[in-house]
């Protein structure tokens, strides 16, 4: 089943929010990431912005599902 997230009332795709704040997350690390020297690596900036965009929205996706998060702390 498709997941949804209710923002005041409005239904949303969960994807849709997971993806949201991926790229916020993004934007937010692109000026930290060109200050490096990594143009010795990355052949184009652009694809490197958008493999980082892939993995954070993977990352949270995954975080999101709840599977790989600890339900229960061991006492």
């Amino acid at each position: 089943m498709i997941d949804e997230v209710q923002f005041f009332g409005v239904y949303v795709p969960a994807a849709l929010c997971w993806a949201i704040i991926a790229s916020l997350l993004t934007y937010w690390l692109r000026p930290l990431v060109h200050r490096l020297p990594l143009d010795l690596v990355s052949w184009r900036p652009a694809l490197f912005d958008i493999a980082i965009f892939a993995v954070l929205w993977w990352g949270l996706a995954v975080l999101a599902d709840g599977r790989f998060l600890p339900t229960r702390f061991p006492v």
